[in-house]
């Protein structure tokens, strides 16, 4: 029975990974394939006719480049920081002896279910003079409720003795927070840290709403663009793609949407595996304890 179970087990995850693996693999492999000959379809395992020219076209973009620096910055400096400011505020939250602690704790969950809205949001970050500057990024998503809750969690699991005889020794709160608490919490902070890195390089929504200069265009951003800019493309008749395909076009609207998607997915992926150990562990924290 157990080696029946475990078989059941395993082809139901063998199944889950093909259904979730292969969308992404058939994006791949239609950025790797001609254009003209994508016309045909029919394809799904491997590229007919292996080329990598819809990926020249998008590398050969100069607003690609100047929106990956944008992405790469955002995410470099607005994750850190913002595992910097939850975990400071769930580590002042965590102590028992603070004043008003539960409607604290009250004031930052109700955020999590009422907000404000856009436009008020907007009037906000336009009153702060965040409008067209690349601190729109990092500044208003500093706190994360769900986020700092996680972390307050695990700090309220560490042993009470490590503070009181750091205490003893003479350590104040901010030594406590840096040399003892920080270095426990690297788990729960390094999950948090990968969440706020995918936020950070996935978002678009805001450089579209918040910033007007080129120049501040996030990678996401420049996506939609080009999926915006390529949707006519994907609509010609199929007397205009026989049309193309005689010209010998090196890229169509397809290949392009999918060579950008690849640009821009691959490189957060990779980053997964080096945080995995950590992820695993610090996502357990809500089923430990809540």
């Amino acid at each position: 029975m157990e080696i029946i179970g475990q078989t059941v087990v395993y082809t139901v995850l063998l199944f889950v990974f093909a259904v979730t693996f292969f969308p992404f693999w058939n994006i791949l492999v239609l950025s790797l394939n001609d254009a003209g000959d994508t016309m045909k379809g029919g394809l799904m395992l491997w590229p007919r006719v292996f080329t990598i020219d819809s990926y020249k076209t998008v590398l050969a973009t100069e607003a690609i480049f100047s929106a990956a620096k944008v992405t790469v910055s955002r995410t470099l400096i607005g994750a850190p920081l913002t595992v910097l400011t939850i975990s400071m505020l769930a580590y002042g939250l965590s102590k028992r002896s603070l004043p008003g602690r539960k409607w604290l704790t009250l004031f930052f969950i109700l955020t999590m279910y009422f907000q404000g809205g856009l436009i008020p949001q907007y009037m906000v970050i336009r009153s702060l003079r965040l409008i067209d500057n690349f601190l729109v990024f990092i500044l208003p998503g500093l706190v994360n409720v769900f986020w700092m809750i996680l972390i307050r969690t695990y700090i309220e699991g560490l042993p009470l003795e490590l503070e009181e005889s750091a205490k003893l020794d003479g350590a104040n709160d901010m030594v406590i927070f840096l040399r003892i608490v920080l270095p426990l919490c690297v788990p729960v902070l390094a999950t948090i840290l990968l969440f706020s890195a995918i936020d950070h390089w996935n978002a678009w929504y805001d450089s579209y709403i918040y910033t007007n200069s080129p120049r501040l265009s996030t990678l996401s951003a420049e996506l939609v663009r080009i999926l915006n800019q390529y949707q006519t493309g994907g609509m010609l008749s199929q007397a205009q793609q026989l049309a193309q395909e005689s010209k010998r076009i090196p890229v169509s609207s397809e290949s392009i949407r999918m060579a950008v998607t690849m640009v821009t997915t691959v490189p957060i992926i990779l980053a997964y595996p080096f945080l995995q150990s950590y992820f695993i562990k610090g996502i357990m924290v809500g089923a430990i304890k809540s």
